[in-house]
């Protein structure tokens, strides 16, 4: 199972299943596998009405955003943003790398009934692009994935921000306490689990409270879904909720599940739609807006708002940043996928045949991403490597 914790398998059975999802969903079996995907799996007694591709994006994708959730409260009590200085250039680049592409998005398609998925754009997966870089930046020193991820996890915090708020109409008050509710105690009983926690030191057995966290977490995702908030919402409150070291071992247990199936099977899902047989100047100019702003958007954000940042943080921080490490990252950043995939599910869930082409440019616009930032990376590597991955040279911003 260690080989699914890693960086490059991630990425790489992320793709395959995209890929796959795409070419099937194109041959004579796609209608099928596309009327699979809609099959309604409901529970009326639990008043649960979800597609096959709903359970996936909203049920199973809650666990990649808990994930993501404790990873991101790691960074901020110990890791790379736990003090002001260290997150304030990663927090300027990645706004800078939302709102390029927003802007870029809304040029194309301002004044058309698809002007609301300029969010679309604005995601970095956090997983493709650590894995690109792990594939083929073996000589990038590790200051630049360190900003990457915190970066990427800043991203995706503006990201689910923008599922809470642009994609929720008429919440649910009263589910949304019992929510509350279901959270606050499951960070309670986390704590039990933490090293020195009365529970621990009197040696009893961890499962039941395992049990009751599961019970909770189960809970907790049921009444934000009946609350009308996106579901997965609930995935980050229970990651931002938990003590810090049991939601470490939760992770290590998850992250397989997660990258292995969870992850891929949301890829093929979301993948599975046929390609429009319309000239590209039939094409809805969301499918332009996406198809540029993840790749130029995201080097063009990332950079000038990364540039800006070093020039404010320069004398607090002393941290060495060139601008080729900045166009590594912008084109890194490129790379939405996952998140971009649901954020066009939610986007355009009222037009199904825009939803298709975003899903295709999401792809294609990733795909891109991913071909330009290998290129960038190999080369960024290569030059560390004849310099013996020296840092820093020649002040705040060289070769």
């Amino acid at each position: 199972m260690n080989f699914l914790r890693s960086e490059r398998w991630s990425a790489a059975l992320l793709l395959i299943a995209a890929v796959l999802g795409l070419v099937l969903a194109n041959l004579s079996l796609g209608p099928a596998l596309i009327e699979l995907k809609t099959e309604h799996l409901d529970l009326p007694w639990l008043g649960l009405d979800l597609s096959a591709g709903h359970w996936i994006s909203d049920g199973l994708l809650a666990v990649f955003f808990f994930i993501v959730a404790v990873e991101l409260k790691r960074e901020l009590v110990i890791g790379e943003l736990n003090t002001m200085s260290k997150a304030l250039l990663p927090a300027i680049a990645a706004v800078g790398g939302v709102v390029v592409p927003a802007l870029i998005f809304l040029a194309f398609t301002v004044g058309t009934p698809t002007a609301d998925g300029w969010p679309i754009p604005t995601a970095t997966d956090i997983a493709f692009a650590l894995g690109v870089l792990a594939m083929f930046g073996r000589w990038i020193p590790t200051r630049v994935r360190v900003f990457l991820l915190a970066l990427a996890v800043l991203d995706d915090l503006i990201a689910i921000l923008i599922i809470a708020f642009f994609f929720t109409a008429d919440a649910d008050l009263a589910a949304l306490g019992f929510a509350g509710i279901a959270i606050a105690l499951f960070g309670a009983v986390s704590r039990m689990m933490k090293p020195r926690s009365a529970w621990i030191l009197a040696r009893r057995p961890q499962w039941p409270i395992a049990l009751v966290l599961i019970v909770l977490g189960v809970l907790a995702w049921y009444f934000v879904y009946q609350s009308g908030v996106h579901a997965t919402i609930a995935g980050v409150a229970l990651g931002l909720v938990m003590a810090r070291r049991p939601g470490g071992r939760a992770v290590h247990a998850l992250e397989p599940w997660s990258n292995g199936i969870i992850l891929p099977l949301f890829a093929f899902s979301a993948a599975m739609v046929a390609v429009p047989q319309v000239r590209p100047s039939e094409l809805d100019p969301a499918f332009w807006g996406i198809l540029i702003g993840l790749p130029v958007g995201k080097i063009i954000g990332i950079m000038l708002a990364g540039i800006l940042g070093a020039l404010v943080v320069r004398r607090r921080t002393g941290t060495p940043l060139t601008l080729g490490d900045l166009l590594v990252v912008g084109a890194l950043g490129g790379i939405g996928f996952t998140v971009s995939l649901l954020m066009n599910e939610l986007a355009f869930a009222g037009l199904p045949e825009v939803a298709d082409e975003g899903t295709l440019a999401v792809l294609l616009g990733s795909g891109i991403a991913i071909v330009v930032s290998a290129v960038l990376v190999s080369l960024r590597s290569a030059q560390y490597r004849r310099h013996g991955a020296r840092e820093g040279v020649g002040g705040a911003f060289s070769r």
